[in-house]
């Protein structure tokens, strides 16, 4: 079981947040919200720091 939680945490999340925050980004910037572009700025964040933190708890 644990190989299935550690390829959800290391290979499927990090794509559909660090997509979802480049959609949030390139969004942001072009109706100049300031909103959607830190939203999506901190979602790239948590897409890159999320294994590292997940990943060295569960294994």
């Amino acid at each position: 079981m644990a190989i299935i939680g550690t390829t959800i945490f290391s290979h499927i999340l990090p794509v559909v947040l660090g997509f979802l925050a480049i959609v949030m980004i390139i969004s942001g910037s072009l109706e100049e919200n300031k909103g959607k572009l830190v939203l999506g700025i901190v979602l790239f964040i948590m897409a890159c720091a999320f294994p590292y933190v997940v990943l060295s708890v569960l294994v």
